[in-house]
């Protein structure tokens, strides 16, 4: 039933084919173009600032992912991100690290207060740096992963950004503020790649296009959960990640 669900909504991006701007990190930009195009979608990877504006005044989503902040990247995300709020183009932001340096913090604090997303997907760690609570992160992994703590901070994150808040662990979390919903499963390769929680704020961003966004959110997080089980032939994470592109594929009616 979960599969039949997500193939008919990754049907919907298909047959719409939505451009989603990503002004991402450099670490996941290959990865995350290659999900977007296995979902149908097309990605379109720019930072300049000379052409943020008139990229995201065309696009259907942008999403913003901090994971290799720099001062001019930062800039350029708020000049995209300002155009797609006067446009009312929706906004899925990624707060990698928030907590690991004062820098980070400032940074996706900024961002969440002035351009209000309509979706952020986080860590529980970064949604307690949002939320401006002690957390415990090392580098961008989160050393927090509690069920009744990641619901309550979603819950607050919701609240207090007017957005949803989409929160990955061992159970994904998703609140719009009022309901919480949860999602279990996954294959533990996830926690063995670089990505995985960028590659489920695309798959957020991706689903965005075409459904409101808590049912954006949810699917979003069920795709790659769902995706990561479906991996055949793996040997370890270089396959799994391959794999793991394929199983969405699959999901959408390819191969």
């Amino acid at each position: 039933m979960q599969n039949a669900r997500l193939s008919a909504a990754l049907e919907r991006i298909a047959s719409t084919r939505p451009l989603i701007h990503h002004m991402t990190n450099l670490v996941v930009a290959s990865v995350t173009a290659n999900l977007t195009l296995a979902m149908g979608g097309l990605p379109i990877m720019a930072s300049a600032k000379e052409e943020v504006e008139e990229i995201a005044s065309k696009s259907s989503v942008l999403l913003l992912n901090i994971g290799t902040p720099t001062s001019e990247q930062l800039e350029a995300m708020k000049l995209a991100g300002f155009m797609a709020k006067e446009l009312k183009v929706p906004i899925v932001f990624d707060p990698v690290g928030a907590g690991a340096s004062r820098f980070r913090t400032k940074a996706a604090n900024d961002l969440v207060r002035e351009l209000q997303p309509s979706v952020i997907r986080s860590n529980l760690a970064e949604a307690l740096s949002l939320l401006e609570e002690d957390a415990r992160i090392l580098g961008v992994e989160s050393l927090e992963d509690d069920e009744e703590a990641a619901k309550r901070a979603a819950m607050e994150l919701a609240t207090r950004f007017g957005c949803v808040a989409a929160i990955t662990g061992r159970v994904d979390i998703v609140s719009d503020g009022k309901d919480v919903g949860r999602t279990t499963g996954g294959s533990p390769l996830l926690k063995s790649i670089t990505g995985s929680g960028c590659m489920a704020t695309t798959a957020v961003a991706c689903f965005l296009a075409n459904e409101a966004p808590i049912k954006a959110a949810a699917l979003g997080l069920s795709l790659i959960k769902t995706a990561s089980e479906l991996t055949l032939e793996v040997k370890g994470p270089g396959s799994f990640q391959v794999a793991l592109l394929d199983a969405v594929y699959r999901l959408r009616g390819g191969l």
